[in-house]
């Protein structure tokens, strides 16, 4: 009997391991810690939208020719916030407030504050320094 509690309670914690082991990917995402604290803006066209889950985010071509991945709120704050599928389509022009990856090797940025076509769309209102 005890050897059987061990070899479960070993598998009961082998799982309990794997699950956290797996989610601390997505945990360190969903934080902000990856991002600088400094906002900045980007300008650039829409090349995508996705409103895939746990982010939407937008392809977006600088006028650099460089290709950024923009991440917005989750679905339910980015739909609150006004932005759905049908706000911005490829070929739009978009300008990004928001904090970028820390590492300047990717180019990442979370938004804060999205303008297309001249609607504003405040992801993050709580966020936005207008310094």
């Amino acid at each position: 009997m005890h050897s059987r509690l061990s070899r479960r309670s070993a598998l009961q914690l082998g799982v309990v391991g794997a699950v956290a082991a797996t989610s601390l990917p997505a945990l360190a995402h969903h934080g902000w810690n990856w991002a600088e604290d400094r906002q900045s803006e980007l300008k650039g066209i829409v090349k995508s939208v996705s409103m895939v889950p746990p982010h939407p985010s937008l392809q977006v071509t600088a006028a650099d020719g460089k290709q950024w991945l923009i991440d917005l709120a989750n679905p339910s704050q980015t739909e609150r916030a006004g932005f759905t599928a049908a706000s911005a389509k490829a070929g739009d022009a978009i300008v990004v407030l928001g904090n970028r990856a820390k590492d300047k090797s990717q180019l990442w940025m979370k938004a804060v504050r999205i303008t297309v076509a001249g609607k504003t769309y405040d992801l993050y209102p709580e966020r936005i320094k207008t310094n």
